[in-house]
């Protein structure tokens, strides 16, 4: 199991942490963005401050960019960084796309098949782009398209045409088709516990259906979880919660929430109705007091060392193969690769 960093939202004042990383034998860096730093900007700078550790987007946000734009982005990051690009990508919710892009949400299946098998065309580089889909046209032949745009081949050859990419979901029809069409998956809140019964049969039917013989064996499968080691678990859970219930109570609408769902599928519906209640209501002290203990230690490292040495088997047993912690101390840090590598 390798051990990644994920960086979530930030960017500034993480050189060190990055740095220590990159020196204990962290495979990979991962950053993330939503309607503040975007992750392109600090995953160049990333790459810049480092030599060996791989940079990953988890995720860049598809509709904020067209495909194209994308794989452009993808192409220079790992052309500049000497091949550690990771590129993974994820559609948002409603509440973001519609309310910040201002774009349509639209049906997030066949958005997400067709981004991704744009991407790949233009990496692979074989012939100039086309694409006639229901949600992208290359070249656009709208009713209001000039009638002058050619199909393009992207300027210069990509050394990693294969460049890998990721994607990130958590619903059932979303699981498998991240199996289909992608070379990893990023879920988050994953709980090792529960793989084989939520997530392991969706991941089998998309590698079934992708007609190249992928399986488990050469997919990656790459949670973010929250690491906290330290002697005062009350503390450690306390630093954790705020996260889960900012996801599970207030990252999208009342009717449509994939976290509060994801929660409830974990046999906890009750309290995540209940944290979503307070957190939309402005109670987010409440909703955070809320989030149940056992909720926190299933999808998070928090405790003693010993205790996250135990939790780590059981991380490693579930079938994940890059383990993306999510820390803010070196402490946390060093005994993670100490305890991993």
């Amino acid at each position: 199991m390798r051990l990644g960093l994920n960086l979530g939202y930030a960017g500034v004042g993480a050189g060190e942490i990055v740095a220590e990383a990159e020196q204990l034998g962290y495979d990979s860096v991962w950053a993330a963005e939503a309607w503040g730093f975007d992750a392109v900007s600090v995953l160049s700078w990333l790459a810049a401050k480092t030599e060996r550790i791989h940079v990953g987007s988890a995720v860049l946000q598809m509709p904020a960019r067209t495909p194209a734009m994308t794989a452009m982005t993808a192409y220079t990051l790992d052309e500049l960084s000497g091949g550690r690009m990771r590129l993974g990508l994820g559609l948002s919710g409603p509440q973001v796309v519609e309310g910040w892009h201002g774009v349509p949400y639209g049906k997030p299946l066949g958005k997400t098949r067709e981004y991704v098998s744009i991407v790949r065309r233009v990496l692979e580089r074989r012939k100039r782009l086309q694409h006639d889909g229901i949600h992208y046209q290359i070249p656009y032949q709208g009713a209001d398209a000039t009638g002058l745009g050619k199909p393009l081949m992207l300027i210069g050859r990509p050394t990693r045409p294969d460049l890998p990419i990721y994607l990130a979901s958590i619903g059932p029809k979303n699981v498998a088709l991240t199996a289909e069409i992608a070379d990893g998956w990023l879920p988050v809140f994953f709980s090792p516990e529960h793989a084989r019964e939520v997530f392991w049969p969706h991941l089998e039917e998309g590698f079934s259906r992708s007609g190249d013989g992928r399986n488990r064996a050469v997919f990656d499968v790459a949670p973010t979880v929250s690491a906290v080691i330290t002697d005062d678990l009350d503390s450690g859970r306390a630093q954790i919660k705020p996260y889960l219930a900012l996801y599970i109570g207030g990252m999208g609408a009342k009717s449509r929430n994939f976290y509060n769902d994801l929660a409830g599928r974990y046999g906890f519906e009750k309290e995540a109705r209940e944290i979503q209640t307070l957190y939309l209501a402005g109670r987010k002290e409440e909703a955070i007091a809320s989030v149940p203990d056992a909720l926190v230690d299933l999808t998070s490292l928090v405790g003693t060392r010993e205790m996250v040495r135990d939790r780590l088997e059981v991380w490693k047993e579930s079938g994940v193969t890059s383990l993306l912690v999510g820390l803010t101390d070196l402490v946390t840090l060093r005994a993670l690769a100490e305890l991993v590598l």
